[in-house]
């Protein structure tokens, strides 16, 4: 009989899918399918010749109505501040149009210029580009003075949890919503997996809110900004409201009823946006009563 501590070392047997799947000992790329499988490629940089086109305002913002997206048209509606934004189609890939990788070499949405930022070099005034959607809200937040608290402390905490965001948004997305809904076969364990680790996530924020108006206490920050979209998504993006329970996390929904009341909160989640009173592009705040939804 072996030991009990031959049982401890002995590995579990692995399981592949499909049967006959061996890791090999160097990667070669295949064809994933599924809806955004024929985007990804191994590589980064331009993949075509391309220019972006630019509004009247300082602020121009090449985006898309996903939760990354909404981050940051929310903050810029609650700021108030005039901006254009421009809708980035990721599935007819124009994120990899060399004018869009010039801003972000990571080719994902959101993309900002502020061209109230100038070099001059050479003759040609060079805005100054801003990506990955937390550090254009800290970008925004700090140019405008608001929504990011001055206390140390304060502002600790606010950092805090825009970064446990920025880190646990690829669980959601990349994660759960991957498996749960866009992959193109439905696999138990990555499904599991991710499930696992979307409540857990949740579950963390729900006890943070427990006897809290907002992420940081009584006061509203980029790092509500930031989380919301993302909780959101799970219900409205991916359908999973009943799958996760999230009515069970009372604190997490009273927050959202919350957010969810604000004006702000509501034109940000329009603006270049999939539903039928969408904000395709936005240029000023007339776009949200006229109810433009075409490309200008």
């Amino acid at each position: 009989m072996p030991s009990s501590t031959e049982e401890k070392d002995t590995p579990a047997p692995v399981v592949a899918y499909p049967s006959d799947y061996v890791v090999a000992k160097q990667w070669v790329p295949k064809s994933l399918g599924g809806i955004v499988g024929g985007m990804n490629r191994p590589t980064a940089g331009k993949r075509f010749d391309s220019e972006l086109p630019r509004g009247e305002h300082d602020l121009q913002l090449y985006s898309l109505g996903t939760p990354n997206g909404q981050k940051v048209t929310i903050l810029l509606e609650e700021l108030g501040v005039d901006y254009d934004a421009y809708f980035i189609d990721i599935m007819e890939l124009q994120q990899f149009g060399s004018a869009f990788v010039d801003i972000n070499p990571n080719s994902k949405i959101p993309a900002l210029l502020d061209y109230s930022v100038v070099d001059v070099d050479d003759d040609s005034s060079k805005p100054l580009p801003v990506f990955e959607s937390g550090s254009i809200l800290l970008y925004l937040a700090e140019r405008e003075k608001k929504f990011v608290p001055t206390d140390l402390r304060k502002k600790t905490e606010c950092m805090n949890w825009l970064m446990w965001q920025m880190g646990t948004g690829p669980y959601l997305g990349g994660g759960f919503g991957h498996f749960y809904k866009y992959a193109p076969l439905k696999i138990e364990y990555g499904i599991e997996r991710f499930t696992m680790e979307t409540k857990r996530i949740v579950d963390v924020l729900d006890k943070n809110l427990e006897g809290k108006e907002y992420v940081c206490g009584d006061e509203y920050t980029i790092a509500d900004m930031a989380i919301y979209p993302w909780i959101r998504c799970l219900d409205k993006g991916y359908g999973a409201s009943e799958f996760l329970q999230l009515q069970e996390y009372t604190n997490v929904q009273r927050w959202i009823a919350t957010l969810e009341a604000r004006p702000a909160v509501q034109r940000g989640l329009r603006v270049n946006g999939y539903e039928a009173d969408a904000v395709r592009e936005r240029h000023s705040k007339d776009d949200f009563t006229t109810g433009a939804s075409e490309e200008k």
